[in-house]
């Protein structure tokens, strides 16, 4: 396996072309092994993987100080290689439970604070707020991120889960590095206008959900059970007769996997990749085994025949069921 590298947007730094998305380490899908999860972050770093993904309320802060202490065990040389990816701007209670958004210039500056603390580090590579907040301009939020820059706490400035128009704004506002934002076989609704507006502005896209939460990695079944603190004990794909229905997408999937010799994880995380330079691929692994796998897809070569094969097998809209539930639809700029 090589690593190769990909730029994020036009004002962005090279990253590797994929990075690893450290949420489930903290939260949202049961209980995760901190060693094996500082083990695994080492791993990436080992095998060149530069950009790690965090938000500060992934448990709490919880993430933010595992990403800390793995930086701060790494070996320098490979310490020094990371950049660190942070969402910020959800509001949480003691309970666990989501109230909300702040973009206000006020709270970016105090969620900064906070994350370089947690990171043990002196600057954040990309900054970005998590949701848009409806009650705060984007132009607003932008603004504060960019005199972080201008102070030298930032890097660059991300977008998250927001749609064309407010794209447009931010990048009026201020140069964009990156929009974060679900794509995948079966998650691809920023083809329609969301892909063309950053293409047209050198924005680039890391892609979280290249793997939908699991469901296509083609590890997951109909029979097992998730823990109670499980995002996807309540995620609409995951229930009754939609997770049934995206499983045998999945069966279809697998078939093309096996006539390539690569898992079906391989082949979905590769799709993604062959979709343009300018996206960067998030995995998920939450422990090393799960990494390795991932890893392989950089080795997996889609001629255009097996692209076509791939959508044939799980076209576009294809799968049942909404990405998140009604409510937190709710909040996504970007399916407006």
């Amino acid at each position: 396996m090589t690593m190769r590298t990909r730029s994020l947007g036009t004002t962005g730094p090279q990253v590797s072309a994929l990075g690893l998305g450290c949420m489930g380490m903290s939260a949202l899908y049961g209980d995760a092994d901190r060693d094996e999860a500082i083990a695994t972050i080492h791993a990436a770093l080992e095998a060149g993987v530069t950009l790690l993904d965090t938000g500060d309320f992934y448990g709490m802060g919880h993430n933010e100080l595992l990403i800390g202490e793995a930086l701060r065990t790494a070996p320098a040389a490979r310490r020094e290689q990371a950049q660190v990816s942070v969402k910020f701007g959800a509001l949480r209670d003691p309970a666990g439970g989501w109230s909300g958004y702040d973009g206000r210039p006020a709270a970016v500056r105090n969620f900064a604070a906070y994350s370089l603390q947690r990171l043990g580090v002196d600057h954040i590579d990309v900054y970005r707020i998590a949701r848009l907040d409806p009650d705060v301009p984007i132009e607003e939020t932008v603004g504060a991120i960019a005199e972080l820059v201008e102070q030298g706490y930032v890097r660059h400035i991300g977008l998250s889960e927001v749609g064309a128009e407010t794209i447009r704004r931010a990048a009026a506002t201020a140069p964009i590095a990156d929009l974060q934002i679900e794509y995948a076989l079966i998650s691809r609704g920023i083809e329609r206008s969301i892909l063309p507006v950053t293409r047209e502005l050198g924005i680039s896209i890391t892609a979280y959900g290249v793997l939908s939460r699991g469901l296509i990695s083609g590890h997951f079944t109909a029979d097992r059970k998730l823990a109670p603190n499980d995002f996807r004990a309540f995620s609409p794909r995951f229930q009754g007769d939609n997770l049934q229905h995206n499983l045998n997408l999945v069966e279809s999937l697998r078939k093309i996997a096996e006539q390539k010799g690569v898992s079906v994880a391989q082949i979905a995380i590769a799709w993604v990749l062959a979709q343009g330079e300018d996206i960067v691929p998030l995995v998920g692994a939450r422990t090393r085994e799960r990494l390795a796998e991932s890893l392989g897809a950089l080795d997996v070569v889609l001629e255009a025949a097996d692209l076509a094969a791939v959508e044939d097998a799980v076209p576009a809209d294809a799968a049942a069921g909404d990405r998140y539930s009604a409510a937190a639809m709710a909040h996504l700029d970007s399916e407006r």
